[in-house]
C-alpha cells in the first residue's frame, strides 16, 4: 500500500532485496513476472503507471514507466508463450469501465 516492493526468496521470511518509494508512494495493484524473460517484471500502481523492471539492466530503478492517462487502470495480467522464443509479450489492461486493453512489450523487455 506504500509503492514498496520486496523480493522474497521461499525460504526465508526476509526481503532479497527491497525497492522503497518505487511508486512515489502510490499503491501497488498489481505485480507480474514476465513470462518470456525471468529478470523482468511489471507493476501497476494505482495512478495507472506500468513500471518496468529488468533486474539484469538495473537492480535499483525501473528501466521504464508508463502512464496510462486515457482511464483509470484497475488491474493487469501479462500474456506470452514461454516455451517459444518468438520474444511476444503483451500486457493486459483492465479498465475502470470494464474495457481491456491489450498492448505488445519492446522486444528487449521481452526476449528470453
Amino acid at each position: 500500500s506504500d509503492g514498496s516492493i520486496r523480493l522474497h526468496q521461499m525460504t526465508s521470511e526476509y526481503p532479497l532485496m527491497q525497492w522503497n518509494g518505487s511508486t512515489k508512494g502510490q499503491p501497488v495493484v498489481a505485480l507480474q513476472w514476465a513470462l518470456t524473460r525471468p529478470a523482468v517484471f511489471f507493476a501497476l500502481d494505482a495512478s495507472s503507471n506500468i513500471y518496468i523492471w529488468d533486474l539484469l539492466e538495473n537492480d535499483l530503478l525501473p528501466v521504464a514507466k508508463q502512464t496510462m492517462p486515457s482511464e483509470r487502470v484497475v488491474t493487469m495480467t501479462l500474456l506470452g508463450e514461454p516455451e517459444k522464443a518468438n520474444g511476444l509479450l503483451g500486457i493486459v489492461l483492465a479498465k475502470e469501465s470494464g474495457q481491456i486493453d491489450i498492448q505488445y512489450v519492446k522486444k528487449k523487455w521481452a526476449l528470453p
